[in-house]
């Protein structure tokens, strides 16, 4: 605002220049929903590597399948994913596991088997120079150590206490432990817990130890549509996800890598993608068998029920991958696809941006000994025309994605969002406006905000369009933004509301390569 003046003099006024930039937003945060060994069930976790995961969800296990998909999307260059478990409880019943040293009672971190083998060990050699600066007594201290199994990895905490200090046992294992958690920090006795003691001085600490699980565990229940679904207001299933600020990609595992996702879970968690504008990546059903497949894929397809505008959010993809399993000595089994499509999807975008199709010869697979099938072309034909999209074999190249179609993509359907890259982009720009331009609200609605509105929109469009996002040579070819009277009526202004049109040429990727050959006549005399 213009500066009071009140003697004679030079005065100096900073001028804002309306320039606002809008950041495009991140494309590849995948999401993933399954059952896990372990790991929280009452929020969504970041993950940015697969030890990452391993250390927060448990190792590797054949009888659940989205840790092989997480293996996959980091092997194929994926970068951040968002972990959701999924786990059923039955009613009245406290799937977590308790262990008991001496007076202090510990849970699990998280329900389920996983943690049926803890251990405990109490010791009194603390710092005596803590207890007094603390105000306490050596006798007021203790160390816990945990450890999954004899042999397993552990955790050691030192100088705990269980009265107000700042190594209360309760605030440091919730701060610090990946097992164990106090059970109930305000029953907490005044008295700390008494040394364990060691039966056999010359055996292990670790065996025949007093500090054992004293409650098991309880493993999930059977999932059901409702344990993905979950509830919107308890922050429970795919709701979780409510907490998450973005991801782009979502992955859907069964309970195992062997059983189909619930058709009824894809739509419920499509209908959810649709709104966080959001991409989901459908694996095959297990069942689907080559012949039926090829010779009447429209039924099968539309079995799954995902159809309508919403499909335009989602892509299918077959056959299933075929991996060793380090679980079971390296044997060769058939896996879910998505995480590696995903992760496909995520290197795409980093190399080439999500204006390019994830599919071609550059769009490999990694980590594969197979596919489940073997597609010929016409079979792959076949297929392409109701929007499936064919992972195929070929030589030099190795297994990549052949396919870029959505799951509005078949030919019959005809819609402007046929393919994969032209979706994404559009959720790209859906996003990245939708957050760029929140300064906009309450602002004075007329032609000072709509220049601006102009310049920041036009501004983040021609740095796409200089990254050759859009077709066309120019920019009044590939964009535009419109913003003035002519969009935003005075019933509009009367009624508090700028309309801002953007509209953008997407690139379509080139699915079909002919090349025309003719011979030369050569030269003939006259």
């Amino acid at each position: 605002m213009p500066v009071t003046v009140s003697y004679p003099g030079v005065y100096v006024e900073e001028i804002s220049s309306g320039v606002r930039t809008i950041v495009g937003v991140a494309t590849s945060i995948t999401a993933f929903l399954g059952p896990a060994t372990k790991g929280p069930i009452d929020k969504a976790v970041t993950v940015f590597d697969l030890s990452d995961y391993l250390r927060r969800f448990g190792p590797l296990e054949s009888g659940f399948a989205m840790g092989f998909a997480v293996r996959d999307f980091f092997l194929n260059g994926g970068s951040q994913a968002v972990i959701v478990r999924i786990y059923a409880q039955a009613e009245d019943v406290d799937g977590t596991a308790v262990l008991t040293a001496d007076n202090l009672t510990l849970n699990a971190t998280s329900p389920g088997g996983w943690a049926d083998n803890l251990l405990a060990l109490v010791d009194h050699d603390v710092s005596k120079e803590l207890a007094e600066s603390w105000g306490l007594t050596e006798a007021d201290l203790f160390n816990l150590t945990v450890r999954n199994g004899p042999t397993g990895p552990q955790e050691k905490f030192l100088n705990l206490t269980v009265v107000e200090s700042p190594r209360r046992v309760d605030r440091v294992l919730a701060a610090e432990s990946q097992y164990l958690r106090v059970a109930d920090p305000a029953a907490l006795k005044a008295q700390p817990p008494a040394t364990t003691e060691h039966p056999d001085p010359e055996k292990s600490p670790w065996e025949d130890t007093p500090a054992k699980v004293t409650t098991k565990g309880k493993e999930s229940e059977d999932l059901t549509r409702a344990s993905y679904t979950g509830d919107r207001d308890k922050r429970t299933g795919m709701y979780l996800l409510e907490d998450v600020d973005l991801f782009n990609i979502v992955c859907v595992l069964s309970e195992s890598r062997g059983d189909t996702v619930i058709t009824e879970v894809y739509q419920d968690v499509l209908g959810y993608a649709v709104e966080r504008r959001a991409f989901l990546v459908v694996d095959p059903p297990t069942d689907w068998a080559h012949d039926a497949l090829v010779s009447g894929p429209s039924a099968l397809v539309d079995a799954l029920g995902l159809v309508g505008t919403a499909a335009r959010n989602a892509a299918l993809y077959y056959p299933r991958v075929v991996e060793s399993d380090p679980t079971r000595g390296g044997q060769i089994d058939t896996f879910p696809a998505c995480g590696a499509i995903a992760g496909v999807m995520a290197r795409t975008d980093a190399q080439r941006g999500v204006w390019k199709a994830p599919a071609g010869i550059d769009a490999s697979l990694n980590g594969t000994a197979g596919l489940a099938d073997n597609l010929t072309d016409r079979e792959n034909g076949v297929l392409n025309q109701v929007a499936v999209n064919a992972l195929r074999t070929f030589p030099v190249y190795g297994r990549v994605l052949w396919g870029g179609r959505t799951m509005r993509g078949a030919d019959q359907a005809a819609d402007e969002y046929k393919y994969v890259p032209v979706r994404r982009t559009a959720l790209f720009l859906e996003e990245s406006l939708y957050r760029g331009l929140k300064w906009v609200v309450f602002e004075p609605n007329d032609e000072p905000l709509w220049a601006q509105i102009r310049l920041n929109v036009g501004a983040f469009m021609h740095n796409l369009f200089r990254q050759q996002a859009f077709q066309g040579k120019t920019p009044a070819e590939a964009y535009f933004v419109k913003c003035d009277k002519e969009t935003t009526t005075q019933n509009d202004i009367n009624l508090g509301i700028v309309n801002i049109v953007v509209g953008f040429a997407p690139l379509k990727p080139a699915e079909f390569v002919i090349v025309q050959l003719q011979q030369l006549a050569g030269q003939i005399d006259v």
